[in-house]
């Protein structure tokens, strides 16, 4: 009896794995796409680019990315999350959109954890805070001397925005008085600062690197708990006196919900294997982007915990678009 019940749960077994291994590769029957929820030219969409070429050339089947902005990134991450869970539509999504907009937005037309799958984690990328090169402000010390006496200003792209909320959080934790200063995008922002009407910004590493090296603009502190390896040059927040401070939004891949398993490892592991590469990793490393791996499920435990702790921020924040 127990031979026989051995034998069914074996058969059983072995039928799972080929389905798996079937649908693992129907999925590279036709093209894939790669939904970009931002316009071009940003980290996401970079960093995309560059999966998609690599994923092209692994698999010998097309990969395209398709940018579909608007709203924050919910256009684009709606459009994926109704789309067909067979592992030919992926979203190329960040911390800043998928983890805040449930807080910030009033009503989405999707749940950002039940209606998709964390695929695979691409990198990670830390914010940095710039300042113009004749700014009095050189540390964080400076910044929060100043910022607690003077009325300062720092510009985001927008309410709710990454760089809007690292200001709140910065608040919190150094007890200083920033104010903030929104703007329909960051490219404005950034051309404010340079002109003087605004004295900082957090923005993203990457998006500033060219200004940094030119000395055009002068880096304060990065976001993430320790030092960027491409700005080794730049000391981080924590470890100018505020330990806890660690900001260093993750960029990666999800399906719509329901993809099967077998497909979201498959792409797991082909993401993996093309992350390893000497060449992919410096191209990263040029984008001031930080290489991370990780299992599909740690993915997900992640998405959970920044759910939680930017709910926690911008509801300090105030912000709130319905």
């Amino acid at each position: 009896m127990i031979t026989r019940g051995l034998k069914i749960w074996a058969l059983s077994l072995g039928l799972c794995l080929t389905q798996g291994a079937v649908l693992a590769q129907e999925f590279l029957s036709r093209p894939v796409r790669i939904v970009v929820p931002q316009t071009p030219g940003g980290a996401s969409d970079t960093l995309a680019r560059i999966m998609a070429q690599r994923l092209s050339e692994k698999w010998g089947q097309s990969v395209v990315v398709e940018n579909r902005a608007g709203a924050g990134g919910n256009v684009g991450m709606e459009h994926v999350a109704l789309s067909a869970a067979d592992g030919h539509t992926l979203l190329m999504s960040y911390a800043g959109s998928h983890a805040i907009n449930a807080a910030l937005y009033k009503k989405l037309p999707f749940d950002p954890e039940k209606d998709f799958e964390p695929v695979a984690t691409l990198a990670t990328l830390p914010f940095v805070l710039v300042v113009r090169p004749d700014s009095p402000v050189k540390t964080i010390k400076d910044l929060v001397e100043q910022g607690t006496r003077a009325p300062l200003t720092f510009g985001s792209a927008g309410n709710g925005s990454v760089n809007h909320l690292l200001g709140v959080m910065f608040n919190a934790a150094a007890k200083t008085k920033l104010e903030h200063i929104p703007y329909r995008g960051a490219a404005p922002a950034m051309q404010d600062l340079m002109g003087g009407q605004i004295n900082m910004v957090f923005t993203s590493l990457p998006s500033v690197s060219g200004a940094i090296k030119a000395g055009t603009l002068r880096p304060v502190a990065v976001t993430s708990a320790v030092r960027s390896g491409n700005f080794p040059q730049i000391p981080s927040i924590a470890e100018s006196g505020f330990k806890e401070f660690d900001v260093s939004p993750w960029f990666g891949l999800f399906a719509p919900a329901k993809t099967p398993a077998a497909v979201v490892r498959r792409i797991n592991q082909d993401v993996q294997d093309i992350l390893k590469n000497k060449d992919v990793i410096e191209r990263f490393n040029a984008q001031g982007a930080d290489v991370l791996i990780t299992q599909p499920a740690e993915f997900a435990n992640m998405l959970k915990r920044d759910l939680a702790k930017w709910a926690v921020v911008v509801k300090e924040s105030g912000a709130q678009i319905d």
